[in-house]
């Protein structure tokens, strides 16, 4: 199928009006979805297959120097890979207006290379079975392009990322379990700046170390905010030595903050007005900082905590607050926000400065200023970074960070070591070309009998005596099948009752 209408294109229409072709030019072109309306590469996707190996999982095709796609040694994949390209044409005709009915067309097309994983489907199981395929993939490239913008350019993706970054920072964090998992997505974000886009890959060792919290209250952070709070979506998950796909979202509204215009008045703070949910301002932190602070072993659990890290991510962006003020900003209860002041106080983090609070001139040494306006710039005193780890010293948590290290570098170890005495045992994989094309040679599955083990007639042979065992029978599939008096049931109906055997055992198990 060409990339363009071929009816612009044919000699026999040319004389025809172009206002208003015949019914025979026209038919339900206009209502038909072509490879025409996706985009150039799309379209070779769908035509061509992917060639350049893009969406190549694990060890099954890698990209060899020469720009072709060749085979590894493993016979693993195969079924992901091909996922993966039908996931990416479906969201290409989801972008470009198409509908479900124009994806199974362009998939199940026989000439359409794109389409293979689609057309095996419908091969081996039935074209219902492939239908049904293809709408599930359908139905998640929907909800993935409603909730994710296309960005086309390097400077939109800075922009995305940084209107992001203020929304975070904006997004109060309340509670102990909230501030963890804003901790968790800086890391995430920082990882996302160094892949050039919201979609990047980080393991859970890597992000718990960046976070400086363990993995155990990481995975907490996923399960019960980043994920239902529409932060964080895990595209895939990792596999040997590589890290899971994750994407940054929006997230979620918050309910108590779903009005811009509030219907009650601010409080008083004359008068002694308490501040509601719906009355309070938004959070505003520095999100840099807390990113840059939280891996020290000061800020870890039983140290100065994530707490710590609201204030002075508050105080960093709007000096000269009060504890009501921190409350709101830096999503801390009253008393926390008296405690955090009192314990910055007595380390010299924090000074007062009129009725409110701010960090001292030198509080920040190593990563810039106390001034939000002056980041980046160089310090002129000793790096505070000492001082960090003399607080640590005192707090008792000094040397976290390099222990958690040292344990997530050992679980790698003996992961790899896992992974390499696997594949030692895995039995490589058999190729042939076939028509100028490198394929897969099939395993032999543990029910089909050699050759060299039955007779024309059908008959076993014992490979040990080479005489005939009675009683037993070779299909004309190839399938080894046990003759009785009992026995009415075809291959396929032992099959299915083998399965169904199998399922209930594994259940009970």
């Amino acid at each position: 199928m060409p990339h363009s209408n071929p009816a612009l294109h044919s000699p026999a229409h040319d004389s025809a009006p172009r206002t208003k072709p015949s019914e025979a030019v026209r038919g339900s072109h206009l209502a038909t979805f072509g490879l025409h309306q996706v985009p150039r590469a799309a379209a070779d996707l769908v035509l061509l297959g992917d060639l350049t190996g893009r969406y190549a999982s694990g060890s099954y095709t890698r990209l060899s120097s020469t720009g072709t796609v060749s085979t590894r040694e493993q016979r693993q994949g195969a079924a992901e890979h091909g996922h993966r390209v039908t996931a990416a044409i479906a969201c290409h005709v989801a972008r470009s207006g198409g509908t479900v009915e124009a994806l199974a067309r362009m998939l199940l097309h026989p000439d359409h290379e794109g389409g293979r994983h689609a057309q095996t489907i419908a091969m081996r199981s039935g074209m219902a079975r492939a239908q049904g395929y293809i709408e599930r993939v359908w139905a998640s490239a929907l909800n993935l392009v409603d909730t994710t913008a296309a960005v086309d350019s390097r400077p939109g993706v800075f922009e995305s990322l940084a209107v992001l970054r203020e929304r975070i920072e904006t997004t109060p964090w309340r509670g102990e379990r909230g501030r963890t998992a804003l901790r968790v997505l800086q890391a995430h974000l920082s990882f996302a700046q160094a892949a050039g886009g919201r979609m990047h890959a980080a393991s859970e060792r890597q992000a718990a170390e960046a976070a400086g919290i363990s993995r155990q209250t990481l995975r907490q952070a996923y399960r019960f905010v980043l994920k239902p709070g529409g932060w964080l979506r895990r595209l895939r998950v990792g596999h040997g030595t590589e890290g899971s796909t994750w994407y940054l979202a929006d997230g979620l509204p918050d309910p108590a903050l779903s009005r811009d215009q509030p219907i009650q008045c601010p409080p008083d703070e004359d008068l002694g007005e308490w501040s509601t949910p719906e009355t309070e301002s938004r959070a505003d932190v520095d999100s840099r900082v807390i990113g840059q602070l939280m891996g020290h072993d000061a800020f870890a659990h039983g140290a100065l905590g994530s707490s710590a890290l609201m204030v002075i991510g508050a105080l960093h962006a709007h000096p000269a607050q009060t504890p009501r003020q921190l409350v709101a900003s830096a999503s801390v209860s009253r008393a926390t926000a008296y405690r955090t002041l009192d314990r910055l106080r007595s380390h010299g983090l924090v000074q007062p400065d009129g009725d409110g609070w701010a960090l001292t001139p030198h509080a920040l040494e190593g990563i810039g200023n106390s001034l939000p306006e002056a980041v980046t710039g160089p310090p002129e005193e000793p790096d505070q970074r000492q001082g960090w780890a003399a607080m640590a010293l005192a707090y008792g948590t000094a040397g976290i960070a390099a222990a958690r290290k040292a344990l997530h570098a050992t679980e790698r170890a003996a992961y790899r070591d896992a992974l390499q005495a696997w594949a030692q045992r895995r039995r490589p994989a058999r190729t042939q070309v076939h028509q100028g094309r490198t394929v897969l040679v099939p395993a032999p599955r543990a029910d089909e009998v050699p050759a060299h083990w039955q007779t024309p007639d059908g008959a076993v042979l014992d490979p040990v005596t080479g005489f005939p065992v009675p009683g037993w029978q070779v299909a004309t599939d190839g399938h080894l099948i046990l003759l009785s008096p009992s026995d009415e049931l075809s291959y396929a109906e032992l099959a299915a009752a083998h399965t169904q055997a199998l399922h209930e055992w594994e259940s009970a198990a």
